[in-house]
């Protein structure tokens, strides 16, 4: 199949296809998606390399199993995947401990930064005139002050623009559990963006 034609199917199509025996399509589930995916790994792993190796180890194990995925699962089945594979690959050494924000790229965060700026109703002079870099880095000096599964949880909705079900399916926990998550992690996010001088987030 041409890849142009390839780029416009959706996940469940080109899962699909692979499954009929088309090995294009699941190459083009690893470009939409193998970036991401080794970002969100290295928030796990703190190394560059071993989140790649994570992220191939996961593709290649849908790939093995071929797994029935429901439809519009594919990406939380991914990430579940890698997110397995990460934990156990550090837990024999005790190194991995929880999701962390240091060192991943400033421009990740611009998902989770318009989302605090749109959900505001007002923006005082002051915060005005701080630039975006000054409010990433600001972002990032309050998500490392809150819990981990509070940070992961607005992560995967904000950053890699998840469903409440597909975070749930990520994470191992319910919808209604996400859901507390989220309210709990814009609460604590406000008050520690307050701390930094910026007070028209999450209104």
């Amino acid at each position: 199949m041409p890849r142009d034609v390839t780029q416009q199917l959706n996940d469940d199509e080109l899962y699909q296809n692979f499954l009929s025996g088309d090995t294009d399509s699941y190459d083009q589930l690893m470009i939409r998606y193998g970036d991401s995916l080794t970002k969100y790994l290295y928030g796990y792993l703190k190394s560059w390399e071993d989140a790649e190796d994570m992220m191939i180890e996961a593709f290649a194990r849908i790939m093995a199993k071929a797994p029935q995925i429901a439809d519009g699962a594919f990406k939380a089945y991914l990430y579940k995947t890698g997110r397995n594979l990460s934990i156990r690959f550090h837990e024999r050494m005790l190194h991995l401990k929880s999701f962390s924000m240091d060192g991943l790229e400033e421009e990740a965060l611009d998902s989770l930064l318009s989302q605090a700026s749109e959900e505001s109703s007002d923006t005082s002079p002051e915060e005005e005139e701080l630039s975006e870099e000054e409010r990433k880095r600001i972002l990032i000096t309050c998500l490392d002050q809150i819990e981990p599964k509070l940070r992961e949880a607005l992560w995967l909705i904000y950053a890699e623009d998840l469903s409440y079900a597909q975070a749930a399916a990520v994470m191992g926990v319910n919808t209604k559990r996400i859901d507390h998550l989220l309210t709990r992690g814009k609460r604590v996010m406000k008050n520690e963006l307050k701390k930094e001088g910026i007070t028209d987030a999450y209104e």
